[in-house]
This record gives C-alpha cells, sequence and structure tokens, in this order.
C-alpha cells in the first residue's frame, strides 16, 4: 500500500490525530484504569475487522496510540520501490474507527500533548557506524534499515527511539548526538517560546516551524520537529 502524503493526510481531518515522525498518534484523556481498559477492548475490536491495531501505552489518566503500516511503497526519484514504516490509508481508516469509538464511549482527545523524539548522530560514515548501533541498543542486526531504505536503527518493539544518521564533516567532532522532538504543529511555537523562556536558544530558525534547532545554555542541540505538512499548513 502507498504512503500518503502530508497533503494527503491533511485531507483526511482526522481532528484527534497528529502526524508525527513516522506515523499517527492520539492522547485521550481516561478517568481511571477500568475506562481505559474498556476503551482499548473496543479499540480491539475495531482493528480486528480491519486487521492492523495500533501501539499502545496506558499511563494514569491517558491512553497514547501510535498508528503506522510496515509495509507502506516508497518510490524514489529513480522510481525504486522500497517497503518502509509510514502512514497508509489503512491507518487513516483505522484512525476514523478509534476516534469513533473515543467518541461513543465519552472520551476527549488532547492533540496538542501527543510527542514524538528520535535520536540523531552526525556521522561521514553511516554504513559504518549503523551496525555498532543496531547490536548496542536493539541486539538485532535487522534493525539497520528497517522500514526505511537508509541505515537508520529502527526497533521492531519500539522498546528503544529510533537513531537516524546526519551525513556530517570528517573533521567534525568523533561523536556528536543530538534529540529530535516531534510535536503538534498547533504547539511548535509554544514548545520553543517556553525552551527560550527556560535558557535555551534558537540556533536555526530557516525552516520553522517544521525544523527550529534550540541549543541549551552549554550550547547542546535539540531539533524540534512539526509536521506541517500533514497538518495542512503550506
Amino acid at each position: 500500500m502507498d504512503m500518503m502524503t502530508g497533503a494527503q493526510i491533511a485531507e483526511a481531518e482526522l481532528t484527534d490525530w497528529r502526524k508525527l515522525a513516522q506515523g499517527l498518534h492520539a492522547r485521550y484523556e481516561v478517568p481511571d484504569f477500568a475506562t481505559g481498559v474498556r476503551f482499548l477492548a473496543a479499540v480491539g475490536e475495531a482493528g480486528d475487522t480491519i486487521g492492523h491495531h495500533p501501539m499502545v501505552t496506558m499511563v494514569r489518566g491517558c491512553i497514547d496510540l501510535r498508528l503506522t503500516s510496515s509495509d507502506a511503497i516508497y518510490r524514489d526519484e529513480d522510481g525504486a520501490e522500497h517497503v518502509v514504516e509510514w502512514v497508509t490509508q489503512r491507518d487513516v481508516n483505522l484512525a476514523r474507527r478509534i476516534s469513533k469509538v473515543a467518541a461513543d464511549q465519552g472520551l476527549v482527545a488532547d492533540p496538542s500533548a501527543v510527542v514524538d523524539f528520535e535520536l540523531g548522530l552526525e556521522t561521514a560514515n553511516p554504513e559504518r557506524v549503523a551496525p555498532v548501533w543496531a547490536a548496542l541498543l536493539t541486539g538485532d542486526a535487522a534493525s539497520q534499515g528497517r522500514g526505511t531504505p537508509g541505515d537508520e536503527i529502527r526497533d521492531a518493539t519500539r522498546r528503544v527511539p529510533n537513531l537516524w544518521f546526519d551525513a556530517g564533516d570528517e573533521d567534525a567532532p568523533a561523536q556528536r548526538f543530538h534529540i529530535e522532538a516531534y510535536v503538534a504543529a498547533e504547539v511548535a511555537q509554544q514548545r520553543i517560546d517556553a525552551a527560550v523562556a527556560a535558557g535555551g536558544t534558537v540556533v536555526d530558525d530557516s525552516q520553522s516551524p517544521r525544523l527550529t534547532v534550540i541549543a541549551d545554555p552549554d550550547g547542546n542541540r535539540g531539533v524540534l520537529c512539526a509536521d506541517v505538512a500533514a497538518a495542512g499548513i503550506a
């Protein structure tokens, strides 16, 4: 099944959901554990009808859901097809079903609270260092390149954040990590303002709000990301 573009996701008008990184994310507020269990049972039944299910995290007061397809088709500039992890129509269909389940049970979504994060490592030799990180982070060589046409490390169970590689300069320091935090587009500026108020500095906002590089007082950098295309923002 073809991967969906940001514009196609925006056209789907998934009020409860936000596109972060590779998937669709939603958070629903639940007053107690029993309510959460009932909701997840209904979500499971909705997923059974189409043979697809979300990744679920349940903590006190809320349930986080993530939808993505591991068999999405990406076509590069040469027309070659790659099987990647991304949002497909299957995910959109299930997102709509889950939103209806939530509405029927009187649960409220909090799109502004969804978040995802990844690790980035600047290196001039991703193909050389990736096997080491695959072994260290997941213990599975197959996690290198899983769901991506590159060398990115992705654990199938999501036990650890994705690790991707940014082609850096040979003369750069031996190791330069940074965190990428993905948030809903409507709260991106709020997060930036909060970081600056806390002592951070905007290093590069040339691609903001899609990408904004922020440094802490010691110079450590993080990147705030928002999928503006999927949010219908030009």
